[in-house]
C-alpha cells in the first residue's frame, strides 16, 4: 500500500521517525465516547504500537518528504500532493503531523493537518486535531493550536457532536493550551448555530470564571441565540446589561427585530433603531424590510407603509424583497387589488423585477380569494418572462384548486411539477389530502399518503391534525385517537395545542367532556400554552352539559392562571349556558364585561339574554343590553327578538322593541312586523297591530301583512 501511496518519490532519509507521544492508534475517543481527560491521559501515557510503527517508518518519513517539498515548491496548501488520501490511514496521518511539528515546524504541520480534514476521512478523528495542537503547543505556537481547536470545533458541530467538541477545548487547558476568547466565541457560535441554546447560555455565564471576558461578539452571539429560543426577556436583560459599551450591528439586530415583530413589541423596534443611531450604526436596508415583515405578518399593513415611506425619508431604496414582503402583507389582508397594483410597478421598474417569491405570493393572494383564473394567469405569465415556478408556487395554486373543490387541475399541476424536475414536498401533499377529506374521499387521502411515504416523505403535524379532525367530523372518535396516540409516539411529529384543541372540542361535542378535561390536563402537564379556542371548547362542552359552574371555573383558570384573553365566542358560550340554567344576572354581567373591553356579542348571545329577560317579565333590561350595541347590531337582534316573542305570543313585550324600531330604522323588515301582526291577531289585540301598522314605513302596503 505504501509503495503504491509513494510512488515514483525515493524514500527521505532525513526523516527519522521515532515514536511520538501524540501517534497514538487507538484511542476510546474515537469509538466508545469516553471522557477527553481519560483519552489526553491515554496519549500521554500509553506506549504507541513500535510494530506498526516500525514496519511503516520509512513509508511516514516518505509521506513527509512529500509534504516537504510540495510546501517548499509553493504549494502551501498542498492543493498538488501527489498523495492517495484513500490510501493514508488516520493514524499515520497523526504520526506524520506529529513528525513534521517536531522537525519541521508548526507552518508545515499545519498545511498537512488542513490537508487531511479537508478529507472526509480524517474530519472526525478525534486524536489528529489533539495530536497536531499538542504539537503546535510544545513548538511554543499556541495561537495556531487554537486554530486547531477552532477547526476541530466546526468539524464536530457538522455531525451534531458539539458537546465533545467544547468538552476537548476545555480540557486542552489542562494540557497547556490557555483558554482563548476567539475559539471559546467560535464554542458559543456553534453550540447556537446547533441549537445548544443552554449549553452556549452556561458557557456564556462561566466566561469571567474561566478568566476570560466576554467581548461585543460574545453578546451579540448570545442575543442571536436568545431571539432564536424566542427569550425576549433574556434579550432585554442583555441590552440593559450593556447599554453603554454594546453596539447592535445590523446581522444581530435584524434577528431582534424578527422577535420583537413575532411578540407584537413594534415600539421595542424603535427603540433598538434609536439605539443604533446614537452609537452610529444606522439601520440599514434589511432591518427595516424585517421590520415591514414583521409589521405585515401581524396584519398591520397600514404602518408597514408608514415605516417604507420612513424608510425612503433616509435614504434607503426599497428593493423586490421590501416590495414581496408588502405584496404578501396586503394578500393576507384581502386587498389584493392594491397588491397587484404594488405588483405592476415592480414589473415596470427599471431597477427590480418581480422574482419567484414575489410571483408566489401574488399567487397565494387571489388563491386565498378563490379568483383562481387569475393566479393560474400569474403563473402563465411568470413562465413567459423567464422565471420558473418553484415546490413553493406549485404548492400554494395546488392548495387553492383543493379549497375551491377542483381536484382535478390540482392533480394536473402536481404532473407538471414533477415534469418539470419539482418533487411534491410534504405540503403539497397536505393541500391535496385536505381537499380529498373535505370531498369525503377519506380513502384516497390514506392512498395519496402512502405513495408520499414511499417517496420518501415524512408525514408531519399538518398530516395528522387534516386526518384527525376529518375523523372527528365524521364522530370516528377511534381513529382520531389512534392517530393521536400514533403523533405522540413519534419522535417527528409531536402533537402541539392545537392537535390537542381539535381533539377536545370533538369530545366536547360527543359530551365527552370529561375526557376533554382529562386531554386539557395532559396538554398542560408537557408544557404547552393553552389558547383561547382551548378554553373556549372546554367551556363550551360544560355549558353543552348543562354545568355552567364548571364553564365558570374553566373561564376563571383562563383569564388568572393563564393570562389568555377572552373572545366574544368564549363570552358567547358561557353566557348561553348561564342563561340555559337561568342564571341570568351572572351572564348579564359577562355581557357588560366582555362589551366593556370592546367585543362585539355575537347574535346569538345578545338574542338569548334579552329573550330571557323579556320571559322574565324584565323588558327594560332586555332593552338596556341591547341599547348598548350599535346601531346596525341593534336593529338586527331587535328584529330577531321581536319575531321570537311574537311567535311565543307576547305582542305587547314584542310591540315595546317594535316601536323602538321604528324610530331607528323606518325601512321595516316585513317578515318581522309579519310574525307581530300574526301574533297580535292571535291574542285578540287587532287595536295594537292597527297603531304599529298606521307607523309603518311609506310604501308599505298591507298587502305585505298575511292575517
Amino acid at each position: 500500500m505504501w509503495r503504491i501511496l509513494c510512488r515514483g518519490f525515493p524514500l527521505a532519509r532525513r526523516f527519522q521517525i521515532t515514536p511520538s507521544p501524540y501517534s497514538l492508534l487507538s484511542t476510546p475517543t474515537d469509538g466508545d465516547g469516553s471522557s477527553p481527560s481519560h483519552a489526553l491521559s491515554i496519549i500521554q501515557q500509553q506506549q504507541p504500537n513500535h510494530a506498526l510503527i516500525g514496519d511503516s517508518s520509512e513509508a511516514v518519513g516518505s509521506v513527509c518528504s512529500l509534504v516537504c517539498r510540495s510546501y517548499e515548491d509553493g504549494d502551501r496548501t498542498l492543493k498538488s500532493l501527489p498523495i492517495d488520501h484513500l490510501s493514508l490511514s488516520p493514524e499515520h496521518a497523526v504520526t506524520v503531523v506529529a513528525a513534521l511539528a517536531e522537525t519541521e515546524g508548526s507552518m508545515i504541520a499545519l498545511s498537512f493537518f488542513h490537508w487531511t480534514i479537508s478529507h472526509s476521512k480524517f474530519r472526525l478523528f478525534m486524536r489528529l486535531y489533539i495530536t497536531t495542537a499538542l504539537s503546535l503547543v510544545r513548538r511554543r505556537n499556541p495561537r495556531k493550536a487554537h486554530e486547531v481547536m477552532r477547526c476541530m470545533l466546526g468539524s464536530f458541530a457538522e455531525v451534531g457532536r458539539v458537546k465533545e467538541a467544547i468538552d476537548m477545548v476545555f480540557e486542552m487547558r489542562n494540557q497547556g493550551l490557555p483558554l482563548c476568547l476567539h475559539t471559546l466565541n467560535r464554542a458559543l457560535r456553534v453550540a447556537v448555530d446547533s441549537g445548544f441554546i443552554d449549553l452556549a447560555e452556561r458557557m456564556f455565564d462561566e466566561l469571567p470564571d474561566n478568566g476570560v471576558l466576554p467581548d461585543s461578539y460574545s453578546f451579540k452571539t448570545m442575543l442571536v441565540a436568545y431571539c432564536r429560543a424566542r427569550r425576549v426577556a433574556d434579550v432585554e436583560r442583555l441590552l440593559l446589561r450593556e447599554s453603554s459599551s454594546l453596539i447592535v450591528d445590523n446581522v444581530t439586530c435584524t434577528a431582534i427585530v424578527g422577535l420583537y415583530c413575532e411578540k407584537g413589541y413594534f415600539g421595542r423596534v424603535r427603540s433598538l433603531f434609536e439605539r443604533m443611531r446614537e452609537s452610529g450604526v444606522a439601520p440599514n436596508l434589511i432591518n427595516y424590510t424585517a421590520f415591514i415583515n414583521g409589521l405585515c405578518r401581524k396584519g398591520s399593513v397600514k404602518r408597514a407603509f408608514e415605516v417604507l415611506e420612513e424608510m425612503v425619508t433616509k435614504g434607503l431604496r426599497p428593493n423586490v424583497y421590501t416590495h414581496t414582503v408588502l405584496i404578501d402583507g396586503l394578500c393576507k389582508i384581502g386587498w389584493t387589488e392594491r397588491a397587484f397594483r404594488l405588483f405592476l410597478k415592480l414589473v415596470r421598474s427599471e431597477s427590480y423585477k418581480p422574482n419567484v417569491r414575489t410571483y408566489t405570493a401574488m399567487i397565494c393572494g387571489y388563491c386565498s380569494e378563490g379568483k383562481i383564473n387569475r393566479a393560474e394567469m400569474l403563473l402563465t405569465r411568470m413562465r413567459e418572462q423567464g422565471i420558473a415556478p418553484n415546490t413553493n408556487t406549485f404548492t400554494t395554486l395546488i392548495d387553492g384548486h383543493c379549497k375551491s373543490g377542483n381536484l382535478d387541475r390540482a392533480f394536473e399541476l402536481m404532473k407538471e411539477m414533477t415534469g418539470e424536475g419539482l418533487l411534491p414536498n410534504i405540503w403539497t401533499y397536505n393541500a391535496v389530502m385536505d381537499g380529498l377529506c373535505k370531498k369525503g374521499r377519506v380513502h384516497e387521502a390514506y392512498k395519496l399518503l402512502e405513495s408520499g411515504v414511499a417517496r420518501g416523505l415524512k408525514a408531519d403535524l399538518v398530516t395528522y391534525t387534516i386526518l384527525m379532525s376529518e375523523h372527528c367530523k365524521r364522530d370516528d372518535m377511534k381513529r382520531a385517537m389512534d392517530l393521536f396516540d400514533k403523533m405522540a409516539e413519534s419522535t417527528d411529529s409531536q402533537p402541539d395545542i392545537h392537535t390537542y384543541t381539535t381533539l377536545i372540542a370533538a369530545l366536547c361535542k360527543k359530551r365527552r367532556t370529561a375526557d376533554g378535561e382529562r386531554l386539557f390536563e395532559r396538554a398542560l402537564s408537557i408544557g404547552l400554552v393553552p389558547t383561547k379556542q382551548t378554553f373556549t371548547a372546554l367551556i363550551s362542552g360544560h355549558c353543552r352539559d348543562g354545568n355552567a359552574s364548571s364553564a365558570l371555573k374553566v373561564f376563571e383558570r383562563m383569564t388568572s392562571e393563564h393570562g389568555c384573553a377572552p373572545d366574544s365566542v368564549t363570552y358567547g358560550a358561557l353566557i348561553s349556558g348561564l342563561c340555559k340554567e337561568l342564571r341570568l344576572e351572572e351572564a348579564k354581567t359577562l355581557y357588560h364585561a366582555m362589551v366593556d373591553k370592546g367585543l362585539v356579542p355575537c347574535e346569538v348571545s345578545r338574542v338569548t339574554l334579552a329573550y330571557e329577560y323579556c320571559v322574565k317579565e324584565e323588558p327594560e333590561v332586555a332593552m338596556a343590553l341591547l341599547d348598548r350595541l350599535e346601531k346596525k347590531a341593534w336593529i338586527r337582534t331587535a328584529n330577531v327578538l321581536t319575531r321570537k316573542l311574537s311567535c311565543r305570543g307576547d305582542a305587547d313585550t314584542a310591540a315595546l322593541f317594535l316601536r323602538r324600531l321604528l324610530e331607528k330604522d323606518r325601512n321595516m323588515d316585513r317578515i318581522t312586523f309579519t310574525a307581530f301582526v300574526n301574533a297580535c291577531y292571535g291574542c285578540g289585540k287587532y287595536s295594537l297591530a292597527s297603531e304599529l301598522l298606521d307607523r309603518t314605513t311609506e310604501g308599505m302596503s298591507t298587502e305585505m301583512v298575511v292575517a
